[in-house]
């Protein structure tokens, strides 16, 4: 199943760019030829929001006694890796696209002030997972360092609405639900949400398993490591 999932991504991911640098014409209003990068860049903050919705989410089941188990907490670390990867291409394209366009590399405005932060909140929680406690003691501070990082979501998105900002209103999920793109780059975009979300859900399967095969592990060590100090002392004694 991942396999044809995996088959299926590259398919959309090859369309994409066919669509995004064949297909479609350049804007004059969008940087000329770099309107291209939006193929890649809204895509890419799509899977951002997905990916730390899912950490959240994951880790409100981990919070509530009733829902907790280990595989929420595991779910939660590798969709924040894969969403972190995504809001890095967002903020590396971002950047590249707006120097022809704003005639700058980078502005302290509300959207992407707020995105960088949302990045470097989140590069926080993955090295927070990396310290040395118990799973348990681990997936609950992490939980909790999860949903304040992802109080910074709605910022991000909502800043262009609640601020005067640099950066365009949203071309789809705007306030007045007016969608500002339509033909070949509509399909394009729409091709390339589709996609990322496909890369997405097989990173994310991907990253899960691994990390069930290394906490397997950690556990078999701990249990030899008890096991040694057991036989140690019996032996001593």
């Amino acid at each position: 199943m991942r396999r044809a999932l995996g088959g299926l991504t590259l398919v959309l991911l090859g369309l994409t760019v066919y669509l995004g640098l064949v297909v479609t014409p350049p804007r004059p209003d969008q940087g000329g030829e770099a309107v291209r990068l939006l193929y890649v860049h809204v895509p890419a903050a799509w899977i951002a929001y997905l990916a730390f919705g899912v950490t959240a989410v994951a880790s409100i089941l981990w919070l509530v006694p009733r829902t907790r188990r280990a595989e929420w907490d595991l779910l939660a670390g590798a969709s924040a890796e894969v969403g972190v990867v995504f809001a890095g291409l967002m903020l590396v394209t971002g950047s590249i696209w707006g120097k022809p366009t704003w005639g700058t590399w980078w502005e302290w405005d509300a959207r992407l002030t707020s995105a960088a932060i949302l990045f470097f909140l989140y590069l926080g929680y993955l090295a927070l997972r990396r310290t040395g406690a118990t799973a348990a003691e681990r997936g609950t501070r992490c939980a909790v360092a999860a949903l304040v990082a992802a109080a910074d979501i709605p910022i991000v998105h909502f800043s262009v609405s609640w601020w005067q900002t640099l950066h365009q209103d949203a071309t789809v999920f705007n306030r007045d639900l007016d969608v500002k793109i339509s033909g070949s780059m509509a399909l394009a975009l729409v091709c390339g949400v589709v996609a990322y979300t496909l890369a997405y859900a097989w990173l994310v399967l991907t990253r899960l398993e691994v990390a069930q095969l290394e906490e397997g592990r950690e556990e078999r060590a701990l249990a030899q490591a008890i096991a040694e100090r057991t036989a140690a002392g019996t032996v001593t004694a």
